[in-house]
């Protein structure tokens, strides 16, 4: 086949995945977005995610995985001393331990902590699911990243991960997706606003695949959308090449300690692969550790993070 009737044609089919949303970009002649540009040679800076901690942190909204021992629970800004002891050049605060009723004077008190320790909001997190249909579901879900925006600008955040979501019941795939960029166009307008980024995270459901995440970030016409690019999240047949394909895109970077192949039991990620993917990509930016394994992360962590030190070059 002639190569550019080849490079036509899995466009098109890329599109009809997408359905009525890419299909729209094609109808307008508009290309696919290409991954933002860089100068310069690749810088990687060290963060962790407070998820890495998440059976040990105080005033959590989300369920905890186990009960803490006694004294061994930390509030935010020990976590940021954690960070900040452990040479950490950020901290990522993932949504779910921050206080129920929070205040902005809570945000703007931790946002001065940070920075007199020395360690920068590398981003925040949130859990949303952008693939409910139209009603109040979806538009509590939309307001609820919208709000976290507003928080993250006033803690000093430049990036928020952000899930696409599974298909309800009742809604296609091909519905789903449509959802999921319509929505993430609205919060991506309203995040570049703040001056945010919003990462598109490979976290199953509709982007459980590298060709459903990069035809979706590829789609999204907002320059203020990227990947939320998760190492341990892709159980493919080759997780270090779809990993590979994603890169390009990242605008955030969490770093798992293991990987899974599909149909395969956990195994231990090789990091320095890992590094090499980011490199080659000319990826600059944070690369969070956001630790998951069974052991004790008071013990796991700190070996982990100056594994990471020393692959950084930092």
């Amino acid at each position: 086949m002639n190569p550019s009737l080849a490079l036509a044609r899995r466009r098109f089919l890329s599109q009809c995945a997408l359905g009525v949303g890419a299909l729209a970009v094609a109808s307008s002649g508009v290309e696919a977005v290409d991954p933002p540009k860089r100068s310069g040679t690749p810088r990687l800076l060290l963060s962790l995610a407070a998820y890495s901690f998440r059976n040990y942190l105080k005033d959590t909204n989300h369920a905890r995985d186990a009960q803490p021992e006694p004294g061994r629970t930390l509030d935010l800004f020990q976590f940021v001393d954690y960070c900040g002891e452990h040479q950490c050049a950020g901290a990522e605060l993932t949504s779910y331990y921050f206080p129920t009723e929070l205040e902005d004077d809570f945000l703007i008190r931790l946002r001065r902590h940070c920075f007199l320790r020395g360690v920068a909001v590398s981003g925040s997190a949130v859990g949303n699911n952008f693939t409910h249909p139209l009603g109040e579901k979806r538009t509590s879900e939309i307001a609820s990243v919208k709000k976290w925006i507003d928080r993250a600008a006033l803690l000093g955040a430049p990036h928020i991960r952000v899930f696409a979501g599974n298909p309800p019941a009742g809604t296609s795939r091909q519905e789903a997706t449509k959802l999921c960029l319509d929505a993430l166009e609205e919060c991506g307008d309203y995040a570049g606003h703040h001056g945010i980024f919003l990462g598109i995270e490979n976290h199953g459901g509709i982007v459980a695949e590298s060709a459903e995440l990069l035809d979706l970030v590829r789609t999204v016409r907002s320059p203020w959308i990227g990947i939320n690019l998760d190492t341990g999240n892709f159980h493919t047949d080759d997780p270090y090449r779809d990993l590979e394909l994603c890169a390009p895109y990242a605008v955030n970077v969490q770093m798992k300690s293991e990987v899974q192949r599909r149909g395969q039991k956990k195994e231990e990620a090789d990091l320095g692969r890992f590094v090499k993917i980011l490199r080659a990509a000319n990826y600059q930016g944070y690369v969070a550790l956001e630790y998951e394994a069974a052991e004790d992360p008071w013990k796991a962590v700190p070996p982990i993070l100056e594994k990471m030190h020393s692959l950084f070059g930092s």
